[in-house]
């Protein structure tokens, strides 16, 4: 089940806390002993610099998996941590990353050290807005990049309601020969049964990813009939002939971008598991390097918003959803429910990762 480990920081002690939760998190996900360690220091450094240069923020530590094939295949976990915060942003991200550069006294070392030791690293900065870290610590062995299985690569944030221990909102990324199917469900209501509903969608995808999208989610509302059921959308990209499809299923919100633009798509009424409308229109679209799909459940706001500039494609997919979740919540606004956000962008080699 989709297991969150969610950690506020604002003030020192909550760093042993950061600490704790990240091996927690690695013992879950089945990592060796050294990337244990690993992630754990990852995530105090990040911890700390939350403290040292945001005045405070949030760490997320979640399990998530590389791209998977198909049939049930499913990879070992990767820890994923997330440092987010509202402050003052970084102005020169580039040096911040050099070893050596500090603001506040340091032996500036933290970053690079959190480069050094993740498989996958990226910061993302916005001045006057805040700053957004992220790492991934994977199983020894596992191919990097983690987010991106060839022509396109995605990424989400999983934020539980309320500092639940696991979230009703799960997704899924698996690929399957031409196929790359992206999939988010929400169980109905929250806590364990929710979390049930949308982990039993996930191991479904796992093992029908190579069927097209419209016999997919059939398959989908088949598996779910024991459980609550959920809402849930599928996007699957064609990579032979460069085709997106989506649907969507109840209150999942779907976005397109293409170039600066934004257009919603439009989930239809009914639940996944107990009640699948009889005629399923499905969106097709052109899937082009200037495109960008968001995909999110009901506890984000359905009216927020993002600048073109901001949500960069070049950023990694898991940035862009963190993102999109911070500018969309406050603690004047905070989030009401489990809230998933999951993101799909082109490739991109020029990442910092």
């Amino acid at each position: 089940m989709p297991r969150v480990w969610e950690v506020p920081v604002h003030d020192s002690t909550r760093v042993r806390d950061v600490r704790v939760a990240a091996e927690a998190a690695a013992q879950w996900a089945g990592l060796e002993d050294d990337r244990t360690a690993g992630a754990a220091l990852v995530a105090t450094e990040l911890a700390t610099n939350l403290l040292k240069h945001g005045g405070g923020g949030q760490v997320l530590l979640e399990i998530t998996s590389p791209p998977a094939p198909a049939h049930g295949d499913e990879r070992a976990g990767v820890v994923q941590i997330l440092a987010v915060d509202h402050g003052p942003g970084i102005a020169d991200v580039a040096a911040a990353m050099r070893d050596g550069h500090s603001t506040a006294g340091s032996l500036g070392a933290g970053l690079g050290t959190c480069r050094r030791t993740a498989d996958d690293f990226a910061l993302h900065s916005a001045p006057g807005r805040g700053t957004i870290a992220l790492a991934r610590i994977a199983p020894r062995g596992t191919s990097r990049p983690l987010a991106d299985p060839g022509p396109a690569r995605a990424g989400g944030i999983n934020h539980p309601f309320a500092g639940a221990e696991f979230s009703g909102d799960a997704w899924a990324w698996v690929r399957s020969g031409d196929r790359l199917t992206l999939m988010l469900a929400d169980g109905l209501g929250h806590g364990e049964h929710a979390a049930r509903a949308s982990s039993t969608a996930v191991a479904e995808v796992h093992r029908c990813a190579h069927l097209p999208a419209d016999r997919l989610l059939h398959a989908l509302h088949t598996a779910l009939r024991g459980t609550r059921g959920a809402a849930l959308a599928v996007a699957q990209l064609d990579v032979s002939s460069g085709r997106l499809s989506f649907t969507g299923v109840g209150n999942i919100g779907a976005r397109l971008r293409r170039g600066n633009r934004w257009r919603p798509l439009l989930s239809h009424p009914g639940i996944v598991g107990a009640h699948l409308p009889g005629r399923l229109p499905w969106h097709t679209e052109e899937w082009s390097d200037d495109c960008l799909l968001v995909l999110h459940s009901d506890g984000l706001p359905s009216r927020w918003s993002a600048g073109p500039l901001d949500l960069d494609s070049s950023l990694d997919p898991a940035v862009v959803a963190a993102t999109i979740v911070r500018d969309a919540s406050s603690p004047a606004r905070p989030v009401r429910d489990d809230t998933a956000v999951v993101v799909l962008s082109p490739s991109s080699p020029d990442r910092l990762s």
